[in-house]
């Protein structure tokens, strides 16, 4: 062995590991490690404008591939800055490793510059949170973060490195690249699992989550076609499983369909896979109580530590996501086939096609034109708001990945994970559906997509105001607004000041051509739609509406 710098160790270790691309805004407390990433032939450095956009890049590069995306951002600010990224890969299951430079091993516990206790900061946040004081152990953390943050439920570690032990010379054995253990499918839980199925009338899967892959979505898709099981998605998981299939139901969360939860409601038999079955998707935990008296409860998930935490289960299966479905598809279980599949499939269908409504700017519209003229596989990248329920009601969701939504809630998250996406799969179009309070949050990331070339559409809905709390404060305080309004940039002059085309559209007939405009370029492309406050959801609430019922 020679001896390098820790810089140095934590870069080959990247490298061996397979990281292809970090996330950064650069401090000096970890100077030594960007200086070792120059001479790096293997990863792309991406240098983002806002610490947790740069923790929204790495977690939606994580749930795109399914390995640890990488961020690294500075002690202090930077951390606290990146800890959104960490909050929603957590809520998400998303594999993620964040690195953070540190104040000198020396000054600790002096409550020097930008000092933070970032173990005990982000332990409640993370899988894992620790320092590392030892060069010479770089390896050995690096190794157990990559495993630790891909084994059984996925999610973030958070790594802290004093900036002086980067720079002490060392010798240091390199560890292998880490492949997670699997999780087989017991064949006695299968076994169990048919025999529940010919015992029901009325089962249901909800699916998506931990470990969901291409893999995973092909052989249930398979496995559900084959025996009629209407499949349900998780919230914001609906690129988990085909869209077109005859037995996809649509999906949970804020404004499902009506016909979908009273079908959950009445099932004998529900099989979640994967999915933790978390407030948004069981409404708070009111449409499958923790208890679920007269229903059977069947729990698929990587991770023991999940089955029967929330839910009283009453066949826990630990195993991977890809595992349960190839072993479902192919167990000869002579099942007759269930008719509700094909019934929860139209009652989707008829809701997901959009009718038209008063707006001057119909949305559902809107999203309709998109379908027609975007290609099947773009990826649709979304932070939080009421204005993201017309994508999530109305878009059928392609290829996997095709949805890059935050389960945790978090604004601001759809433009940096456009970026991440655009850079991942450089052939395909991403789109960013942003309301103009999320993409205040973090617009500025405008400027990184101009810098690295993403080919990037976004869609701005602007109604004034922050949307989901304006619902909330009508339905609950009619007509007194506090705090929810807002005056806006003009958002299509800021896109043209970044570098990008730009129109503005106020009326449906003037989306049409506009969005046809905007796919004839490339790059930075930017529709400033400007909307009516007056309908704020989906699902047709309506100011006036919530007013008169008060």
């Amino acid at each position: 062995m020679t001896k390098r710098t820790g810089a140095q160790i934590l870069v080959d270790q990247l490298v061996i590991q397979g990281t292809e691309r970090i996330f950064t805004v650069p401090g000096e407390s970890f100077l030594s490690v960007l200086d070792a990433l120059h001479d790096c032939g293997t990863i792309q450095t991406v240098s983002t404008r806002q610490d947790g956009s740069a923790a929204f890049m790495a977690e939606a590069d994580g749930k795109m591939t399914g390995a640890p995306g990488i961020a690294f951002v500075t002690r202090g600010p930077g951390a606290t800055n990146a800890s959104i990224g960490v909050h929603t890969a957590m809520q998400d299951s998303t594999p993620m490793i964040l690195f953070i430079g540190d104040v000198a091993r020396d000054d600790r516990d002096r409550e020097g510059f930008q000092e933070v206790d970032f173990a005990a900061m982000f332990t409640p946040l993370a899988k894992w949170a620790a320092r590392i004081d030892n060069a010479a152990r770089i390896p050995e953390y690096v190794a157990r973060a990559f495993d630790t943050a891909s084994s059984g439920r996925p999610g973030p570690v958070v790594l802290s490195l004093p900036e002086d032990m980067l720079r002490d010379e060392v010798e240091a054995l390199d560890r292998p690249k880490v492949i997670p253990p699997a999780q087989p499918l017991c064949p006695d839980a299968m076994m169990t699992l048919t025999d529940m199925l010919r015992d029901a009338t009325d089962p249901i899967a909800i699916i998506g989550g931990a470990g969901w892959s291409a893999k995973a979505r092909h052989y249930f898709a398979q496995y559900a076609e084959r025996i009629g099981l209407p499949v349900a998605v998780a919230f914001r998981r609906q690129d988990n499983f085909p869209n077109e299939s005859p037995v996809y139901a649509g999906n949970l969360g804020y404004g499902p369909n009506p016909k979908l939860t009273q079908r959950i409601k009445e099932a004998d038999l529900i099989i979640a896979v994967g999915a933790r079955l978390g407030e948004a998707t069981t409404d708070g935990y009111t449409l499958i109580t923790p208890d679920h008296p007269d229903q059977i409860l069947v729990h698929v998930h990587p991770d023991p530590d999940e089955l029967n935490h929330v839910y009283r289960t009453d066949l826990p299966i630990c195993a991977e996501m890809d595992e349960f479905a190839e072993q479902a598809t192919l167990w000869d279980d002579d099942l007759l086939i269930f008719d509700a599949g094909k019934a929860a499939h139209q009652d989707y269908l008829d809701w997901s096609s959009p009718k038209p409504t008063a707006a001057k700017l119909d949305l559902g519209q809107c999203v309709a034109e998109m379908q027609q003229q975007l290609p099947a596989d773009a990826i649709i990248c979304n932070g939080a708001g009421n204005f993201s329920g017309w994508w999530h009601r109305y878009w059928k969701y392609g290829a996997f990945p095709s949805q890059l939504a935050p389960t945790s809630g978090a604004m601001g998250y759809g433009v940096p994970a456009s970026v991440a996406a655009s850079l991942r799969f450089p052939d395909r179009v991403s789109v960013v559906i942003a309301g103009d309070g999320d993409f205040m949050m973090n617009g500025q990331e405008l400027a990184t997509a101009i810098q690295y070339e993403a080919n990037l559409l976004v869609l701005v809905i602007d109604n004034g105001s922050f949307g989901t709390i304006r619902l909330h404060q009508e339905r609950e305080y009619p007509a007194r607004l506090s705090a929810t309004s807002l005056k806006n940039p003009d958002f299509a002059t800021l896109a043209r000041a970044y570098g990008g085309w730009s129109a503005t559209v106020e009326s449906t007939d003037d989306f049409a051509p506009a969005l046809s405009e905007a796919m004839k370029r490339k790059g930075l492309r930017l529709l400033h739609l400007k909307t009516d406050v007056e309908f704020l959801t989906a699902a047709g609430a309506t100011v006036s509406g919530l007013r008169s019922a008060d």
